[in-house]
């Protein structure tokens, strides 16, 4: 009867133990800042961007063959329907566009509004006070590891930060490590990695609150979930159960 009060016992703590876990391992922004300066941030143009650019002017005909347009056409192709819509730019390989009655243009590694100014500074001989609309029409980020939805996510305000990123991908499983999220960032051709910790504050401060387009985010499993590899994700259950039926026997056998 005593080896069974034992089993019962021991089954019980296994339970429990394999229960706990330290809030220090799974909450966000564990420490609080006092005060943090506001971030200013703007995309910074890179090879492969597809830009939707519109260019305006004070008489339309003049600034006409600046926005060039397709036609697309929607629907079957008994009654497909024709629409026009603004042709995109590519910037290419070497960092340029092309932009028509004026040649190549220079755009990656120039921020949203630096390319503006640029293309404003190349049309003067050409359109007189020209107002021009830019955007990156393919701004995406992945999400990748333990997450609830991996995946590839468009972004359409070209602002993103790493918290609303994680949200868009259901946030991170109880299974992924919050203090060790890996970010590949590809830089002028060049791609780096970075460790970020977001059970502390200070992140919001860094150059990676922030993502960028093409960003990858890689969420590691914590210990819990390599060892429920090795042994079984059910363990649990499997000694709760185990636990239940010990103690109705310790408790029915006299």
């Amino acid at each position: 009867m005593k080896a069974i009060y034992r089993l019962a016992t021991f089954l019980l703590l296994a339970v429990l133990l394999q229960s706990c876990s330290s809030s220090k391992n799974i909450a966000y922004f564990q420490d609080t800042i006092a005060s943090s300066a506001a971030q200013k941030f703007e995309p910074v143009l890179q090879p492969d961007d597809v830009l939707n650019i519109v260019i305006s002017s004070e008489n339309p005909e003049i600034a006409a063959p600046y926005n060039l347009k397709t036609v697309v056409f929607q629907g079957n192709t008994e009654s497909s329907v024709a629409q026009e819509r603004l042709q995109t730019y590519l910037i290419d390989q070497t960092g340029f566009i092309e932009l028509p009655m004026v040649g190549k243009v220079k755009l990656a590694g120039l921020t949203r509004t630096e390319a503006v100014n640029e293309l404003k500074k190349v049309l003067t001989d050409h359109i007189k006070d020209p107002i021009i609309n830019l955007r990156i029409v393919n701004f995406k980020v992945s999400i990748l590891g333990e997450v609830a939805k991996p995946g590839v996510y468009t972004i359409q305000s070209e602002r993103v930060t790493l918290v609303e990123a994680l949200a868009l991908a259901g946030d991170l499983t109880i299974y992924g490590k919050r203090n060790d999220i890996l970010l590949i960032r590809e830089k002028e051709g060049v791609k780096t990695m970075q460790r970020i910790d977001i059970t502390k504050s200070e992140f919001i401060n860094s150059p990676y609150y922030y993502l960028t387009q093409n960003d990858v985010v890689y969420i590691e499993p914590n210990k819990t979930r390599v060892n429920s590899s090795v042994i079984g994700p059910n363990i649990a259950v499997g000694i709760s159960a185990l636990s239940l039926v010990v103690t109705i026997l310790a408790l029915t056998i006299k």
